[in-house]
């Protein structure tokens, strides 16, 4: 079985899933093979189910009568598939990623796009060499722009998605101390990120820059096209202001502001914004999708809870997110109590960049720090480090917190979100 031969079937498809959970009638399942598992076994009941199609790698379940395609690698497969796809597509597709603010970006830029465009985007934290083709793969023939959100932990996986995705417009939010681990340093991140400048500079395609960055600046100076903000000489020019912990842009005098927190959301509103406005969209109507926006995913979420503010972030940390997080997170007006939890894959650098947040969540003065994480409680010597979520809502059920404002800030791994309920 080969692409262009299967191409056809995929195009009478409703969609493709790797998940055999979630199979309905007219799907293409992927049977992917792990260590624990082997989705080929399942691949006759997938067809019962209603599947159109069924690929697997084992070659004793292939059934060509039934749909039931063997091919040596499912996952090579569904990434040759994806370009295949890619290429008889001639939307723009805007290429994202970042050490900080990716997910935020992508759902800003979506909204914006969506008030004059059909928008396909990625889904969730769909952003690896899985979730990439599958995005890709789930574009139809009504949509008119791609927005595709690319995550990385190690060198040359941002320039592997970027061959499947092959972006028109590409954007990095920032280069942060994150998956340090991987990347071999903070060199390393940077190097990593910019293979996605490396592809739209061989390309001749359009380098969206913040130019408040100085590394952005730096990689893409004397280089053409490309869409700037953030200065006064830029292309879209723009102001930070805050309502009620709330950040907001003003554009030519209009100002709209959004449900985000935090003064380093400024720069996803103005990536989301400067895009709006290339493609022809109007202010007002830029205004009205960042305010209609709503945070849901855990990422600068503001919840109000009886009395109190509480602010999650609990997506995802890093020391450079975590650092704006608390100083962001001071300027809230009444007490403050600070939630951390462990910042995760920093390899060697963990013990200092651990230690380096404890020292800056004591200079600025919180009300009351609490930590959680092996990591954390190696470098502290409070009482209130706890090892993990358990723990701490063990001590939550007899130690009720105080502040007027909590702040809940980690690495997924820690699943600080499990201790909403009991504060």
């Amino acid at each position: 079985m080969n692409i262009e031969q299967f191409y056809p079937l995929f195009l009478q498809a409703d969609k493709v899933t790797i998940d055999s959970r979630k199979i309905t009638r007219n799907d293409i399942f992927f049977a992917f093979t792990g260590d624990n598992f082997n989705a080929a076994t399942l691949a006759e009941k997938a067809i019962e189910e209603g599947a159109l199609a069924v690929i697997v790698e084992r070659p004793e379940f292939e059934n060509k009568d039934k749909n039931i395609f063997y091919v040596p690698s499912t996952l090579e497969f569904l990434q040759q598939l994806a370009i295949y796809h890619r290429s008889k597509l001639t939307i723009p597709f805007i290429g994202l990623t970042g050490s900080n603010g990716k997910t935020t970006t992508k759902e800003l830029i979506h909204a914006v796009l969506s008030e004059k465009f059909k928008v396909q985007y990625t889904y969730g934290n769909l952003n690896n060499h899985i979730g990439v083709p599958l995005t890709i793969l789930s574009i139809r023939p009504e949509h008119e722009i791609a927005v595709i959100e690319m995550g990385a932990n190690h060198q040359k996986e941002i320039e592997l998605l970027c061959t499947i995705s092959q972006p028109d417009f590409g954007y990095i939010t920032n280069f942060g101390k994150a998956h340090l681990e991987g990347f071999g340093g903070f060199e390393g991140v940077i190097k990593g990120k910019s293979e996605l400048y490396d592809y739209l500079k061989e390309n001749h395609q359009t380098i969206i820059v913040n130019q408040n960055d100085p590394i952005q600046v730096e990689k893409t100076e004397n280089y053409s096209p490309k869409i700037t903000f953030g200065k006064v000489e830029s292309d879209y020019n723009f102001e930070a202001f805050s309502e009620d912990h709330f950040i907001g842009l003003t554009y030519q005098g209009e100002q709209a502001v959004s449900k985000l927190t935090g003064a380093y959301n400024f720069t996803n509103l103005c990536a989301a914004a400067s895009l709006g406005l290339h493609f022809g969209i109007s202010f007002d109507k830029i205004k009205y999708a960042v305010e209609q926006y709503t945070p849901t995913n855990m990422r600068s979420q503001v919840v109000k809870k009886e009395n109190r503010t509480l602010v999650l972030d609990t997506y995802n940390a890093n020391p450079s997110s975590m650092t704006a997080s608390l100083r962001n997170f001071i300027t809230f007006e009444g007490r403050k109590t600070i939630i951390i939890g462990d910042m995760l894959e920093l390899g060697t650098e963990s013990e200092k960049e651990h230690q380096n947040i404890l020292e800056l969540a004591k200079i600025l003065g919180f009300d009351a720090i609490i930590t959680v994480g092996k990591h954390f409680k190696a470098v502290s010597s409070s009482d209130l480090a706890f090892e993990n979520t358990t723990e701490l809502i063990e001590y939550l059920h007899e130690n009720k917190i105080q502040s007027e404002n909590i702040l809940l800030k980690g690495s997924r791994g820690i699943a600080l979100e499990k201790v909403i309920d009991f504060i």
